[in-house]
């Protein structure tokens, strides 16, 4: 008995012993420093952040989601019948590969090859196509702003929703400013209608309604949600915005590990993600624009327009009409707003899962999240030395526009550089990519969501991914073609 005693303490004092060694060895990143977490706690204090952005949705919608609506809305999204010519799709820009975000640095929108990836091809449009990703909570949409709520709630409609002329206020009486929006997106010229179209937008939306109106599937679906349907009714196209913002409400995905954090979960986040996210709020100044409080939803943009000097590509083959004096520029919300002081503004992009994207800013000058945000520290060296080969852009963006009038411009708060050192450049990119990733906007999850098939009976479009994307793949493309 006592041979049996001392031997369970001799395990006893060894598992202690292993358990201490394995501490004091533990790599980079493990999880166990109480004053990381007790900074990071006052930090996300100081600027109200709750992590639970998420759970406001039903709330704030005064209803829960519509699930027959939003399946209806899911299967538009992938049906090319909302292309004029049926060359494009919302998911052909707005990806599942790629977090419903754009595949391409800058967007190939109508007469595309069918390919959504790296082997998409076609014209290409001006920039690039946004996440569709927690779109719900941005009060303004789009890289210029262009779709915007004026009461700065996009749940709220009172002070009604502003949109381009023709459209003015006109669609203020959608109840969501996704819904509102799915009116105008599918007008795009060089996304999916096309120059040979003759009509206006509402004869746009009229010729699209007629062919889903047409289609037996989509009516048996609508009928579900709208009685009027079911007796005969047509489908009329604020049927199917609502039913596209539907879907997009779905598409909440804020449960990253700084949500889970700041719930009270210390071991959702690394030590090197919360090294990082001190960095964010604090010296790096990332906060300043891509902000947590008050409207911005904790979405990680303050949704105003900013000049951060990204380098302009000019695409050898294009749809759009590029401004400047060499056709190699874009103006950005001076477009919108014809002002000139707003040359080379752009909405700051939220960085939710921005870890699930291929390129970033509103060209896609950048495809590593490490650069991007070096560009950031360092604006007027990254803009002089920025080379596109390095970044692996594609060569048919490799002319660039001129640098020095962007610079000029360049936001004040970007204008003094940031000095970093090695180790904190990578704490505060593993909490960009990492720390603000929910596990649902990964691409093992996305892909789930392409339809086997759509009610048009189209030919659905080949989405790629390869192995540097989802370690679980194989790197074969076409098993992602089904």
């Amino acid at each position: 008995m006592r041979s049996l005693k001392l031997q369970i303490r001799v395990c006893t004092l060894l598992i202690f012993g292993c358990a201490c060694l394995w501490a004091s060895l533990a790599p980079r990143g493990a999880h166990g420093d109480n004053s990381l977490d007790q900074q990071l706690t006052s930090a996300l204090a100081s600027y109200g952040f709750t992590g639970r952005i998420e759970s406001t949705v039903e709330a704030r919608l005064g209803r829960p989601i519509n699930q027959k609506l939003a399946a209806v809305g899911h299967l538009l999204y992938f049906d090319a019948i909302l292309a004029i010519k049926q060359d494009n799709a919302c998911a052909g820009c707005h990806s599942p590969t790629t977090g419903f975000a754009d595949t391409q640095s800058i967007a190939i929108g109508i007469d595309s090859n069918g390919f959504v990836g790296p082997s998409r091809a076609g014209p290409r449009n001006r920039r690039r196509a946004l996440t569709s990703i927690n779109a719900a909570f941005y009060p303004k949409a789009t890289w210029t702003m262009r779709f915007e709520s004026l009461s700065g709630d996009p749940f709220d409609n009172s002070a009604g929703f502003r949109f381009p002329e023709p459209e003015g206020l006109t669609l203020s009486y959608f109840k969501l400013l996704l819904a509102a929006s799915a009116c105008i997106s599918v007008t795009d010229r060089t996304a999916l209608v096309g120059p040979a179209f003759v009509g206006d937008n509402d004869a746009i939306r009229a010729e699209l309604a007629s062919r889903v109106d047409g289609i037996k599937r989509y009516r048996k679906l609508f009928a579900k949600v709208y009685p009027e349907v079911g007796a005969g009714a047509p489908i009329k196209f604020d049927m199917i915005g609502n039913a596209i913002g539907e879907f997009m409400l779905t598409l909440v995905y804020a449960n990253a590990p700084i949500d889970q954090f700041a719930r009270g979960d210390s071991t959702a986040m690394s030590d090197d993600q919360k090294r990082g996210a001190l960095l964010f709020f604090g010296k790096a100044r990332c906060v300043e624009c891509h902000a947590v409080s008050g409207k911005s939803n904790e979405m990680f943009s303050d949704f105003a327009g900013h000049v951060a000097a990204v380098p302009q590509l000019t695409p050898e083959n294009t749809n759009a009409k590029f401004d400047g004096p060499g056709a190699d520029e874009d103006y950005g919300l001076e477009q919108v707003t014809h002002n000139p002081d707003d040359r080379y503004k752009f909405r700051t992009s939220p960085l939710r899962n921005v870890g699930a994207r291929v390129a970033f800013y509103h060209n896609g000058a950048f495809t590593r999240i490490k650069t991007a945000i070096l560009h950031h520290l360092h604006v007027f060296e990254s803009a002089r030395n920025y080379d596109p080969r390095a970044e692996k852009i594609a060569k048919d963006l490799s002319r660039l526009g001129p640098i020095e009038p962007v610079l000029a411009r360049v936001d004040p708060i970007l204008a003094t550089p940031i000095d970093l050192t090695d180790n904190e450049l990578w704490q505060l990119t593993v909490f960009v990519r990492d720390g603000l990733l929910d596990d649902r906007a990964k691409i093992e999850n996305l892909v789930l969501q392409k339809p086997a098939k759509v009610p048009s009976g189209l030919k659905p479009f080949f989405y790629e991914y390869t192995s540097s994307q989802h370690p679980a793949a194989t790197g074969n493309c076409q098993q992602c073609h089904n």
